[in-house]
Order: C-alpha cells, then structure tokens, then sequence
C-alpha cells in the first residue's frame, strides 16, 4: 500500500510545481509575426530565432547573409538600417593574473566564452539591426564567420548605408565584406598592424599601468593625512 500511495503522490507533486512555477513573458505578436514570415522567406537559412526587448534576433547561415537583407528591405519593408557590426567572444585577457594587475574592469569581465541570444558557432558574429518606420518593427540579425577567414557578403547593394559601418567592422574586427565597392580605413592610419576591437588586441595603456589609470592622489582637507600634519 505504501507504494502505491507513493506511486499517486508523486504525480500530484509534478503538477502541482508545475502550476507554481513562474510563467514567461507572453510571446509579443508583432514579433512573432515577423518571425514567421522570414522563416517563410529564409527556411532553413535560419540557424536560430529569439526575441529580445521587442525585437525579433536572427541567425542565418552565412551563406545567406545577404539574402537577409533583401527579404528585410523588400518583403518586410525594414527601409532603415541601424547599423553593422561585429562581436569577440573571447574573454578578454587578463595581465597579471586574477587581479589584472589593479584593471578595475577585470571583476566584469567574463572568464569563459559564453554568447547571447540566437547563440553562435564560434568566435566571431557580424550582426546588424534593420527597422521597418512604417510597419514598427525591428529585426537583429546574426552571421557566423570563420576565424581563420573572417569574411560575409556586403550589404552595400541592399542599404547604400552600409558601406561605412562595413568599413569600420572591418578595420576594427578584420572581417572582410565581399562585394565591398571601397574597403579602406576609416580611421588608422592605412599601414595600421592589428585590429583594435579584437580581445586578443593588445591594449598597451593597460601594460603600462592599471586601466582606467588608477593614481595615488594627494590626501582632501580634513583626512587622514591633513590630521597626522597637526593642521598647519
């Protein structure tokens, strides 16, 4: 008999955690909505699909990055481009041991790669964010490129727009946008060695001394220091 008591109480149990347990925020329906037309458009070009503060996040294969962008711009109407970039997901590392030598960043900082919504294939993400002014909606979408050749097909073709945030991601991130029209330096100098966004960068600042600059400073009137003077 003790058995079978056990054997009825224990569903009962499940049930009754599962009606206690905390329900999700319900899915927003403008988002869904743009969520299931692009995987009407895309298929299985969507890698993986989330929303995010009122956004829908894609991640699309890489070879149909720029296809992404035309069924925005043309299917979904997103005549607005926000903005290209790209993602490290490297830890960043830390000079002289846990402590960072006094980086008063480095608690922050995480020590394993972790990635965010939609996920990721390794290292490197391109992203870009595209909005719709007259349907009100918003869509990030994601790419994974290769480490070794970190490349994805330009925009420019789709959103003019894009050239310069392509450049930029490519300066800083040294990813390669095929197809670019003119993929030159933004901002350093055109014989310029690394790529300054990369976490494995070495930001010497922080060699040379603590980041963000912490000094010793002379003591307020009034503290400890001023007291131990006698107060002349």
């Amino acid at each position: 008999m003790a058995d079978e008591t056990e054997a009825t109480d224990a569903p009962a149990a499940e049930t009754a955690a599962a009606v206690d347990a905390p329900a999700g925020p319900a899915p927003d329906p403008l988002v869904a909505d743009v969520l299931a037309r692009l995987e009407a458009e895309l298929g299985d070009s969507i890698v993986e699909s989330a929303e995010c503060f009122g956004d829908a996040v894609v991640r699309v294969r890489p070879d149909a990055w720029r296809r992404a962008a035309e069924v925005a711009k043309d299917t979904l109407a997103c005549d607005f481009l926000s903005f290209i970039s790209a993602i490290d997901w490297m830890p960043a590392p830390k000079e002289g041991g846990d402590d960072a030598s006094g980086d008063t960043s480095s608690p922050v900082q995480p020590t394993e790669t972790t990635y965010g919504v939609a996920g990721s294939n390794g290292r490197f993400q391109v992203f870009a964010h595209v909005e719709s002014t007259s349907k009100h909606w918003g869509i990030t979408f994601k790419t994974d490129v290769d480490e070794s050749d970190p490349h994805a097909r330009s925009w420019v073709t789709v959103y003019p727009g894009a050239d310069w945030h392509e450049r930029e991601c490519w300066e800083m991130f040294g990813i390669a946008f095929d197809d670019h029209p003119n993929l030159r330096h933004l901002y350093l100098p055109s014989l310029f060695e690394g790529h300054p966004l990369r976490k494995d960068f070495p930001l010497l600042a922080r060699v040379v001394k603590p980041w963000p600059g912490l000094v010793d400073v002379e003591a307020m009137p009034g503290e400890e220091g001023d007291a131990e003077g006698g107060g002349e």
